[in-house]
């Protein structure tokens, strides 16, 4: 659970530092009080894109921190591992985020710096935050399909993954195929460059690493003279009489004759002496050799030359190396075979396609079974929460079906149209009143009706997704009455999974919360600031009479207030 937040210099608010607990959380306050700056904060702690304009007027920076305690089981730590953060499972979760005056953002998650990838792939296992925007996704169809694969979970996960890999492999083929069937006159132009291309590499009847061992060898030829007249003078320094080795075999017999006079001091130089001889020596008979085989052959150094100026040509062209050259030769060679035997290509590929068509005709069809299967459980499922909704009598179902097309794939004897997610086109559909037909979300839905579908979803995905924090803005806008009473309790069973925080304007709502935070706004010496208050009994009291009664406040609204108050604790105690 997120158990602190300390924010500083985040639009109105100057230094706030808050502790929390578990369970449901309630912020309140006047409209424009700073409560959204609150989930502002949180949503930046999760990745969300920061800017200047939230800087307070005066500052530099804005300052975010959030302290989570999590269980080891949880699946943040297996993330930051894979994103190479150092963390320990036995402490807190550390985030850190700063926003300068320039707009400038740096992140940290434990003091590691992190950047804002990163920062967002770890967020999203720690926060989930629900705003009023959201009853949009609510009406995008295009977003069902997605909401009902969460809710599939690991046994959905592993059908689509099979689909995809199968869906990938046939786009690849028929990208292939395209692009051999668009082969045209240009490819025919080409047809001659690459023959002559083929022509002129082969020619060269090129090895690997020749250019090499050429310039070794013309270094070689082209200081032949050299190389004699200098190895001949070393040999002749060393052997001739008079000279090296002559000299030293004369110093080891004159310490041969002394050595016994004192063996101690003269042994070891006696040693070093012999052994400088014998290499001497064998330096000597290697330096012959070497010199005898020196060659002068200025027809061979003409042909390297030759030989080298026709790779350089090459590699000019086609390659910076030798085995470059060669594998552009590869290349062109497969692109000639390709356009000589094109229509032979054309029917393997073909072939290749239809293959491809049918597995994944097979992955698509098993994908959508299991999808229906799953779509009834989840309608069955939001039914029920909804029941606990005020809406019992609603109708919730989530419609599986294909659209034909005949530029899809074909599935059990039907062209379907198909995409990376399969063939499916998900869309749920609501009756909200008996004798009513099924019909889209966006068609009949009202506001109030959203926000309870929206938090029956929640209340579903929550026991899934394992995500600790759960936000709440304004969601429950729309709705009052039993209905409210209802929303209220929900989001407090709720809590019992998760850490909620709800941000209201709903007393029944604010009744539920086990920790209740009052946001005011105050002003100072002509600035503006930001005070946030966590409530005692008497003071949730009196704001819950406000949220009641409005501006004025009477001992009636005080009453009813209490008595809100005492009965939400009630219930939540026979819960």
């Amino acid at each position: 659970m997120l158990t602190e937040l300390s924010i500083r210099n985040l639009a109105v608010i100057e230094h706030v530092h808050i502790r929390f607990k578990a369970g449901f959380h309630v912020l309140t306050g006047e409209t424009g009080a700073g409560k959204s700056i609150i989930i502002d904060a949180l949503t930046l702690i999760v990745g969300g894109r920061g800017s200047s304009e939230l800087v307070r007027y005066g500052a530099d920076k804005a300052e975010i921190e959030a302290m989570f305690e999590l269980p080891s089981t949880h699946p943040v730590w297996h993330t930051l591992t894979e994103l190479g953060i150092s963390a320990d499972a036995s402490e807190h979760l550390l985030i850190r985020r700063e926003i300068t005056a320039t707009g400038k953002s740096s992140s940290r998650i434990n003091g590691q710096l992190v950047n804002l990838t990163m920062l967002r792939k770890t967020g999203e296992w720690l926060v989930n935050i629900h705003g009023q925007h959201e009853h949009q996704s609510l009406l995008n169809v295009d977003e069902h399909i997605h909401s009902l694969d969460l809710f599939g979970d690991s046994e959905v996960e592993a059908a689509k993954k099979n689909y995809q890999a199968s869906y990938d492999q046939y786009m690849k083929l028929q990208k292939e195929l395209r692009e051999l069937q668009e082969t045209s006159k240009q490819a025919l132009q080409m047809l001659d460059l690459y023959r002559f291309q083929i022509d002129e590499i082969s020619a060269a009847k090129l090895k690997m690493g020749e250019d090499e061992t050429l310039i070794e060898e013309k270094r070689k030829l082209a200081n032949a003279e050299k190389l004699f007249q200098s190895s001949s003078e070393a040999y002749d320094f060393l052997y001739a009489t008079n000279r090296g080795l002559d000299a030293a075999g004369k110093a080891v017999s004159r310490l041969q004759d002394i050595v016994q006079l004192d063996p101690t001091k003269l042994s070891p130089l006696l040693e070093q002496a012999q052994s400088a001889y014998y290499q001497m020596e064998d330096a000597a008979y290697q330096l012959r050799d070497y010199r005898d085989g020196i060659e002068f052959n200025p027809s061979r150094l003409d042909f390297i030359e030759q030989r080298l100026d026709m790779i350089t040509s090459l590699r000019r062209k086609y390659g910076e190396n030798i085995k470059e050259i060669l594998g552009y030769l590869d290349k062109i060679k497969s692109e000639v075979d390709t356009i000589e035997n094109k229509d032979e290509h054309i029917r393997k590929l073909e072939d290749k396609l239809a293959v491809e068509e049918k597995q994944l005709g097979v992955a698509a069809l098993d994908l959508s079974n299991l999808r229906k299967g799953i779509a009834e459980q989840l309608a069955g499922q939001i039914e029920h929460e909804l029941r606990d909704l005020q809406m019992e009598r609603t109708q919730f179902r989530v419609q599986v079906e294909q659209i034909l097309d005949e530029r899809g794939i074909l599935v059990e004897g039907n062209k379907v149209r198909y995409s990376r997610q399969g063939i499916d086109q998900i869309e749920f559909l609501m009756a909200p009143n008996p004798g009513e037909p099924l019909r889209g979300l966006s068609k009949i839905a009202s506001g109030g009706e959203l926000s309870r579908i929206m938090l029956a979803m929640k209340t579903i995905f929550a026991r899934i997704d394992q995500i600790p924090v759960l936000v709440f803005d304004e969601v429950d806008t729309g709705v009052s009455g039993r209905a409210a009473q209802a929303i209220a309790e929900k989001i407090s069973a709720l809590s019992t999974n998760c850490q909620v925080f709800s941000i209201t304007h709903l007393p029944q709502v604010a009744s539920f919360a086990d920790v209740h935070f009052y946001i005011r706004k105050e002003v100072d010496q002509e600035r503006t600031f930001t005070r946030v208050q966590d409530m005692p009994d008497s003071g949730r009291i009196e704001e819950l009479a406000r949220m009641l009664g409005g501006v004025e406040v009477t001992e009636t609204t005080l009453h009813h207030a209490g008595e809100m108050l005492a009965m939400a604790r009630n219930k939540k105690a026979r819960a």
